[in-house]
């Protein structure tokens, strides 16, 4: 007994040798399997084969091990490609719940890194789209996490010490960045709480005929014929109707107070009307072709037509004061828009010009010429004094921002369609943009990061006419197709809440 035991631990000696010669002939390169005359004894840290991966080789190997020490896991973890492009067939909910989940998407994507890359993210405002995980790469792109071959890298060498005493299972940097506050995405409604028919609206880029009053009024002008529709009882009245002058409706315009109502004709008049008597007060005349654009400044009324003029006058005393004849425009004045400060008034005309004129000369004080088709939206905006919005039709598709204190150009973003009206917020720094050809959308855009904040769609023609409601948050359009729509695009005012505290003594006074 004592011989056999003696042989057999002999012979597991001998096999273990074998095997320690084996794994250096691979780490020397060397393929052959007969006995080696290398007979220097190996290293420990050399031969064992849970710290070194074996290099790949033709040669036979009776174990292989990836390691994962070198690897280099920032560029590893950038390599996860997420889908670019939707496909179509995804339903449309499915489409809206994973934008509206992208932010989330995010947070998660930071947290990971944070801890397992130690990226040390607090706020996910930290994070900027341009490196987007996707790092400039040089070579052959590799889309294996595990590497199988040791680079020298120290791995996990920027990770935040946890405290002993923390009961939270993530690091310091990472818990703050879950406790950082996110301002959730305001969610606009696709769909219209409210379609009015609206028979004969015309089809013409150069016309406006849809006004909301201060009072809670709409008025639409639909062939001959002036409608006014209350918003609170959703009651529908006649105004009038030019069909016994062979006359057409082409513009309309409330005024400041929303008491009287201006109604551009065909035939180039200029109708005032006294909605609250239900009569017209008087008829402005000068103009020999259509009046497609109007604007109020307190009494004064700005009248654009198709015979290039811009006539200004007083409606308190037409006869006896002179009117003031604007030239400048080659073609057609498509746009009329008084700044807040009632000082500058922007006119935008089919000659691909936009002006903008102060209230003594009558020559435009400034001239932009960078759009490339009629300029039909124009909008100032009531955050920014002298920031200036106009849009181009068809050949342009632009939408362009102007500083009219320095005259300079600020931002210009292409829509892909005709752009037929523009409106600012009243409470946001943003903007709702209606569109033509070829896609009949409405776009809203945050400024002045121009982020488009919603698409809406449903009309079927161009949507040629935009009004907004007088608290500001909801929009009306109208299209060729016949069709009045309302949307809730803009959100609501920010109102201080009354304070509800005991403390408060003003709540007390009776």
């Amino acid at each position: 007994m004592p011989k056999e035991r003696t042989r057999n631990i002999a012979g597991l000696h001998k096999m273990d040798q074998d095997f320690e010669r084996r794994l250096l002939r691979q780490r020397n390169g060397e393929t052959s399997v007969g006995n080696s005359p290398v007979q220097t004894p190996p290293s420990p840290v050399s031969c064992s084969p849970y710290l070194v991966s074996p290099r790949k080789s033709s040669g036979y190997s009776d174990r292989f091990i990836p390691s994962r020490a070198g690897a280099s896991w920032e560029i590893g973890f950038s390599m996860i490609q997420e889908p670019t492009k939707q496909s179509p067939n995804i339903p449309r909910r499915a489409r809206e719940i994973s934008s509206e989940n992208g932010k989330d998407g995010v947070a998660y994507s930071c947290l990971l890194k944070n801890e397992l890359l130690g990226a040390g993210i607090e706020d996910i405002k930290e994070t900027s789209p341009v490196d987007e995980r996707r790092p400039v790469s040089t070579g052959k792109e590799r889309r294996n996490l595990f590497s199988f071959q040791v680079t020298p890298k120290k791995a996990c060498e920027n990770l935040d010490p946890v405290s002993p005493y923390s009961l939270s299972p993530v690091g310091d940097k990472s818990q703050k960045l879950l406790r950082s506050p996110r301002k959730q995405m305001r969610k606009i409604s696709k769909i219209p709480f409210k379609v009015l028919d609206a028979p004969e609206l015309q089809d013409d880029f150069y016309l406006n005929l849809v006004d909301w009053s201060i009072l809670n009024t709409l008025s639409v002008g639909l062939g001959t014929c002036v409608y006014l529709w209350n918003a609170c009882t959703s009651q529908v009245t006649r105004l009038c109707d030019l069909s016994g002058d062979s006359d057409t409706v082409t513009s309309v315009n409330w005024s400041e107070r929303g008491n009287h109502l201006a109604v551009g004709t065909h035939k180039g008049y200029v109708q005032i009307w006294d909605v609250l008597a239900n009569k017209k007060v008087s008829t402005l005349q000068g103009h020999t072709a259509r009046v497609g654009a109007l604007a109020w400044n307190g009494d004064i009324l700005s009248s654009g037509s198709r015979d290039r003029f811009i006539f200004q006058r007083d409606i308190r005393t037409p006869s006896v004061l002179p009117e003031r004849r604007l030239g400048g425009h080659r073609q057609e004045v498509c746009g009329l828009k008084w700044s807040p400060d009632k000082q500058h008034l922007a006119s935008g005309g089919n000659d691909n010009k936009l002006f903008v004129w102060n209230q003594s000369s009558l020559s435009p004080v400034q001239q932009y010429t960078e759009h490339l088709a009629a300029v039909k939206a124009i909008a100032w905006s009531p955050h920014h004094h002298g920031l200036l919005a106009s849009g181009g039709g068809t050949a342009d598709r632009c939408i362009r921002f102007w500083n009219t204190l320095t005259q300079q150009p600020l931002q210009c973003i292409d829509t892909g369609s005709q752009v037929c009206n523009l409106a600012w917020s009243k409470h946001d720094n943003e903007l709702v943009s209606t569109h033509g050809y070829s896609q009949n959308q409405i776009l809203v855009w945050k400024y002045p990061s121009l982020c488009q904040v919603a698409k809406l769609t449903g009309h079927t023609y161009r949507v040629l006419y935009l009004a907004v409601s007088p608290d500001g948050e909801a929009i009306v359009t109208g299209a060729g197709d016949e069709t009045l729509r309302f949307w809730n695009v803009f959100s609501k005012s920010r109102s201080n809440k009354e304070c509800k505290s005991v403390l408060n003594l003003f709540n007390q006074i009776r």
